[in-house]
């Protein structure tokens, strides 16, 4: 079988798109999706992302499948790049069309930007320990600043969930984090059921983060738009950070707002087209 896609990324954080609008099931298991993800053996990328049919009024249904197979509920620089590939497949005028994408994580409406760039609703943080989920603390209480042991030390953690769980921890330098070595230990720790998204945070002045992330279900990625909205959530519920603020990733830099008014979190960044091929199946 030969299948179509287009590879786009956001911030160097990359997927190849499958159109599925003629079915609301994907058109590939989540096996061949690990294939096409290899990067030696296949196209090379973080994550299968399928456009759905739209569902519940929406109107497009987003599926993702990670490298690794595992499925998230969502997936912030994917959705950008899905934004860009829905305009694609329609034609349409880019400047400020915006769509409503039904995902595992609820109703999530980017919007394509006059620049270029794709602003996201990512709608309002989950707090509590039942909501991310956690074991840390009691169900309905938020988890902030809690200690944490992992490779036989206690880390400082605050939960957010963004639709997806994240463990975000403050540290004075993101780069001497072995992220390889410790990424695995948190993401698989029997404090998150549903295992975790982590990120380090250098905060380099109230409006400006560092970060680094391990992803559940891909590891080291260069960007994480769901772990840059929970780091300024988290900065803020520390008083760390501002509620709008650049968020540096390895792959370049995402504007994130936790808005005062409304409590929804925006996120703004660019998706661009890599290129379109075929694949044998």
């Amino acid at each position: 079988m030969v299948i179509e896609f287009s590879k786009y990324h956001g911030l160097g954080n990359d997927f190849i798109l499958i159109d599925n609008r003629h079915s609301p099931e994907p058109a590939l298991a989540p096996e061949t999706a690990v294939k096409m993800c290899d990067r030696h053996f296949g196209i090379g990328a973080d994550g299968v992302i399928f456009a759905l049919p739209g569902r519940d009024g929406t109107d497009y249904t987003m599926k993702i499948y990670n490298s690794d197979g595992s499925e998230p509920e969502m997936c912030g620089n994917g959705i950008r790049c899905l934004a860009k590939f829905i305009a694609d497949l329609e034609g349409t005028e880019r400047v400020n069309k915006s769509y409503k994408i039904h995902t595992l994580a609820g109703v999530i409406t980017p919007k394509l930007e006059s620049d270029g760039q794709v602003t996201v609703d990512m709608g309002a943080p989950q707090l509590t320990a039942s909501e991310i989920p956690t074991n840390l603390g009691s169900p309905e209480a938020k988890v902030i600043a809690q200690p944490l042991q992992v490779t036989g030390k206690s880390w400082s953690v605050t939960c957010v969930s963004m639709g997806n769980p994240h463990c975000i921890i403050f540290v004075e330098d993101v780069d001497a984090i072995l992220l390889t070595k410790i990424g695995p230990q948190f993401e698989h720790h029997p404090a998150f059921p549903q295992r975790t998204n982590t990120e380090f945070i250098q905060v380099i002045k109230p409006n400006y983060l560092k970060m680094r992330v391990w992803e559940r279900g891909a590891g080291i990625t260069l960007a994480c738009g769901t772990g840059a909205c929970a780091s300024v959530v988290a900065g803020v519920l520390n008083d760390k950070c501002d509620r709008l603020c650049t968020v540096e990733l390895p792959g370049g830099c995402l504007q994130i707002e936790w808005s005062e008014l409304d409590g929804r979190v925006y996120m703004t960044g660019p998706a661009e087209k890599v290129f379109t091929g075929s694949y044998l199946n």
